[in-house]
């Protein structure tokens, strides 16, 4: 199933993104500042990849499992609840990051404290995709629906990462460094 191994790819990039990230707040926890510049660009990239890529694959996968299996569906509702939450979780930190970047008075603890909190909801939240949501496309899409659910990605889903080591070099280095995730 070609679909379910670029979800898999995905969630390894995103593992990645995470661990950068991971990198970050211990330097901060620390006591240390690390570069936030670079810190809003995994940020950025995160919430594009929720809006351009999650969003839809979420809203095709849900759709698609309560017509399959009606009994899916407190699964799918926790998982979708889950995931704006986390979204919610991003955008705030986003918001203060972007006070840090301005110089603005941002308690350094709470921001470290709030990264973790974040990073910790973002890997609960790939971890009960892997185990609760693949397992379910795996037993109940047939191959018209993985076709659906790959034409739900964007385009350039499977270019992310170029794409990246074009627009942010200092980034997509941290990401050549990160270990290569468990998925």
């Amino acid at each position: 199933m070609p679909m379910l191994n670029q979800l898999r790819q995905d969630h390894a990039n995103m593992a990645r993104m995470l661990h950068v990230l991971q990198l970050k707040q211990k330097t901060l926890a620390e006591g240390e500042r690390p570069n936030f510049q670079l810190v809003r660009e995994v940020v950025d990239y995160i919430l594009d990849y929720q809006d351009g890529f999650s969003q839809p694959l979420e809203h095709v996968c849900s759709e698609r499992l309560r017509e399959l299996a009606p009994e899916t569906e407190a699964t799918t509702e926790r998982l979708a609840k889950n995931y704006r939450a986390l979204k919610a979780q991003l955008k705030r930190l986003s918001g203060d990051l972007d006070m840090i970047l301005m110089d603005g008075v941002m308690p350094m603890g709470r921001f470290a404290d709030d990264l973790k909190a974040y990073l910790d909801a973002h890997r609960a939240y790939l971890r009960d995709e892997r185990e609760l949501l693949f397992p379910l496309i795996r037993e109940y899409f047939a191959e018209g629906d993985l076709e659906r659910l790959a034409e739900a990605l964007p385009a350039q889903a499977s270019s992310e990462l170029e794409r990246l080591q074009q627009s942010y070099p200092e980034l997509y280095a941290e990401l050549r460094e990160a270990p290569e995730p468990m998925t």
